[in-house]
């Protein structure tokens, strides 16, 4: 099944008022003008109401780098999906492995935040993973299923039906390591086989992006695989040359 690709950009904590501007202005100069593929943009939270103005009229998507999985109430530093949509936002990533393994977030708490971006009509990224050592153990596919299945058994297979997973190798994440296209394919197959499972049609339609240290120079060959959609980029997406370039790589 064709699938539209889609990058998005995942700025992390990174970024000033006048660094964001000139990147967004990078970028939309820089976009040809028949890129069939889906951008979104995920800047720090404070940046929000700007990146949102930049965006305006473009066709990039925003995007949030997390929210809470409470639509309100006394939970001081949190962000609700009610928030973020008021600041246009149309996905939210869920679970990233800096989530996960700096702050705690367990797999019940990623699928409860999932359950609400979808339930507030936006779409989350859903990031599934594994460890250095849960790779050298080989068990990534008892972890990967681990973390999506109980997305499924909390909000429901259906909940995919407007939803991305971008899997994340931990281990290939910010330390120069990729996984190679074939075992990055892999994985993915492997997650779009566990999805088969509970719904063909779902599998067949669902974008996984690989979010693995994907820089300008090894996209096109990642990108070209039969399971990987797209992107979810890190440190490449701050600086607007590479980033364009990775998009580009998606035709």
């Amino acid at each position: 099944m064709l699938r539209q690709p889609l990058v998005a950009a995942n700025w992390k904590m990174n970024g000033t008022l006048s660094e964001n501007q000139g990147l967004i202005s990078d970028i939309k100069s820089g976009l040809a003008s028949d890129l069939s593929t889906e951008i979104v943009i995920c800047p720090p939270y404070p940046y929000l109401p700007e990146i949102q103005r930049l965006l305006d009229g473009c066709g990039i998507q925003l995007g949030a780098q997390n929210v809470s999985e409470h639509e309100s109430g006394a939970y001081t530093g949190e962000v609700s999906v009610s928030m973020l949509k008021d600041y246009g936002c149309t996905y939210v990533i869920v679970g990233h492995s800096e989530r996960r393994n700096i702050y705690g977030e367990s797999d019940h708490v990623v699928a409860e935040k999932f359950k609400m971006v979808v339930s507030c009509g936006m779409v989350p990224i859903l990031c599934l993973g594994e460890l250095l050592d849960e790779r050298e153990a080989g068990i990534t596919e008892e972890v990967v299923s681990r973390q999506l299945l109980e997305v499924i058994n909390i909000a429901g297979i259906d909940s995919f039906e407007n939803a991305v997973i971008a899997y994340e190798p931990v281990w290939a994440i910010g330390t120069g390591l990729t996984a190679t296209p074939e075992q990055a394919e892999e994985v993915h197959a492997f997650i779009r086989l566990q999805l088969a499972r509970h719904s063909d049609s779902i599998a067949d339609r669902i974008k996984i992006l690989y979010g693995g240290s994907v820089k300008a120079d090894n996209a096109a060959e990642l990108f070209s695989r039969a399971d990987i959609d797209g992107g979810l980029i890190g440190g490449a997406s701050l600086i607007a040359t590479d980033f364009l370039t990775i998009c580009q790589s998606t035709r």
